[in-house]
């Protein structure tokens, strides 16, 4: 029963669509523009920088709390950890609240790193970074960020390294689009320096 609790509540804070709520302060449908993905990039390019680096720490946010939490209540058990870190995320993936359409898993992924493995976190976000200001694609550097994240919690958990595989692996399927785009050479590029550059006043 505390299995099925625990499963349902991060679930539920999963859910919690901040990349959509955060967007509709400034009157913007993240499903109706851009991708149409419900997710912090799609945020960012409709909402602006302010919105979209918002959308992406409370994303974050909705599953390294309720991860850190689970861990203390259940005095770092795996298998409470387990459950509470695949369905925050898939809570993210696939929100009640949106008709189950939901993002691609990257921020709350990210926060589950950040909740376990602080380092692959700090790695994730570096690797991420890097390769968007190199590649200005955020699909790519979203997926190798995430198996380096994973790579890296192998020398400091092996549980935890292959729950963040698993993570990663579900990523990259929700990344699938992304992924033939850039085979196909024709993903959307993302120009992080230009998108801030617009926030600076005249």
């Amino acid at each position: 029963m505390n299995y099925f609790i625990v499963g349902l509540v991060c679930y539920l804070c999963g859910s919690i669509p901040f990349s959509y709520l955060l967007p509709k302060l400034k009157k913007v449908d993240v499903r109706n523009v851009g991708s149409g993905n419900v997710g912090g990039t799609n945020a960012l390019r409709a909402a602006g920088p302010v919105i979209g680096v918002m959308s992406m720490i409370f994303d974050a946010l909705k599953s390294f709390v309720p991860i850190l939490i689970i861990s203390r209540i259940f005095d770092q058990n795996l298998y409470y950890i387990g459950i509470a870190t695949i369905f925050v995320v898939l809570g993210h993936d696939f929100p009640i609240f949106l008709k189950f359409k939901g993002g691609k898993g990257v921020a709350s992924t990210t926060g589950a790193f950040f909740a376990l493995v602080p380092i692959s976190g700090f790695v994730f976000l570096t690797s991420w970074l890097s390769i968007i200001l190199w590649t200005k694609y955020v699909s790519l550097g979203s997926i190798v960020g995430m198996y380096a994240a994973a790579f890296i919690a192998y020398f400091f958990n092996k549980d935890f390294a292959v729950l963040f595989l698993l993570l990663a692996t579900l990523s990259t399927l929700r990344h699938a689009d992304n992924i033939e785009r850039l085979i196909n050479h024709s993903e959307r590029k993302t120009d992080l320096i230009a998108i801030f550059k617009k926030r600076r006043p005249s």
